[in-house]
């Protein structure tokens, strides 16, 4: 079997390449690095394409996991973090001095691993929508610092409730707010992190759980924090639940305006690629598309090729847009867009 994503282990070695055979013996050894599963490709299938800055943000994410899961972990136990704030201003340095959109891929997460994967994911984001909003270095520290604590208290919750966020009961919603609010206590005060970390989780915690408690005016850093976990919690793989697309994850946030921010929610869209040259889409008109063109204006309406008729559409002209719209992305199973450069330029040149 051919392997479609490159193997990292903790210190962020290459143990197997992309393209790279592996034998029942490499699928032995990699056990030992807690993956769930591997991304193979098809016999016949070709290496899709993967830019130098994806395969260093996956390097990346697959190094800081570990490092993150033994932090949290140990402030479970009363102990102080070692590397977290290390690990905070690593994040700022490399995501929150952007001035250009990262292909933001996600990471395949099992119940164990969840909420490790999902605070990297959201420090992240919030390191990349926080340059957006010209928040300082100071500023910035903060809330990726708060990012990487704000589900420590899930950890303490049954492996099944960890990473369930959607069809939750009433006494599901209550355990779970309970933990993540009892996590938020076991951060002492006298750790070496921001001053403000706690009091920025405290007032998310009410945003998300006990709306009737939250003040009135929220703080800046608790929208981006609010944007970044829902759009990671819609968008996250997870075995045996189907993942919602980037669109869906955008259309729900801007459906809902008084809980997201719009603005931030923007800042979000001009952080992360997503409609952009070589995304195959899903039109409304059940015809499938190849974006030309993307629009940053409003991402939705970029120009695309549609592949049953031969036609170009310039969604951002309003007589087209009112008859098609985008549906949706089209995906490969491990949820990366398959289309290679060469074959953009053979439809450009066409």
């Amino acid at each position: 079997m051919r392997l479609a994503k490159p193997i990292y282990n903790k210190n962020g070695t290459l143990l197997y390449g992309r393209n790279d055979k592996i034998t029942k013996q490499g699928i032995a050894s990699v056990r030992n690095f807690g993956l769930i599963g591997l991304y193979i490709l098809e016999p016949a299938e070709p290496l899709p394409p993967m830019s130098e800055e994806e395969i260093e943000f996956e390097r990346f994410q697959t190094m800081a996991v570990f490092s993150l899961r033994e932090d949290l972990d140990a402030i479970m136990q009363g102990k102080e973090p070692e590397n977290l704030m290390q690990q905070t201003d690593e994040i700022v340095r490399k995501f929150g001095n952007l001035y250009h959109k990262i292909v933001f891929n996600q990471n395949l997460r099992s119940l164990e691993d969840y909420v490790y994967k999902h605070a990297l994911n959201v420090a992240i984001l919030t390191a990349l929508i926080s340059r957006r909003a010209k928040f300082g270095i100071v500023e910035q520290t903060e809330i990726v610092a708060a990012a990487l604590l704000h589900n420590l208290g899930k950890l303490s919750l049954p492996l099944e409730l960890r990473g369930k966020t959607e069809d939750l009961s009433e006494e599901e919603n209550a355990v779970i707010a309970r933990a993540v609010i009892s996590g938020v206590d076991k951060i002492s005060d006298a750790f070496r992190m921001p001053s403000g970390v706690k009091s920025l989780l405290m007032q998310f915690c009410q945003m998300l759980y006990l709306p009737e408690n939250a003040p009135k005016k929220i703080n800046d850093a608790v929208k981006i924090l609010t944007v970044a976990n829902a759009y990671d919690e819609y968008t996250a793989m997870q075995l045996g639940i189907a993942p919602h697309s980037e669109i869906q994850a955008v259309r729900m946030l801007q459906s809902n305006p008084d809980f997201y921010d719009e603005q931030i929610v923007q800042h979000l869209i001009n952080s992360v690629d997503i409609l952009y040259p070589g995304v195959c889409v899903e039109l409304t008109n059940m015809e499938k598309g190849l974006v030309l063109n993307q629009n940053d204006k409003d991402i939705l309406r970029p120009v695309v090729l549609g592949f049953g008729k031969n036609e170009i559409y310039n969604l951002d002209v309003d007589s087209v847009y009112k008859d098609i719209q985008i549906k949706d992305i089209m995906k490969t199973m491990d949820n990366r867009i398959k289309v290679d450069p060469e074959t953009l330029k053979e439809y450009l040149n066409q």
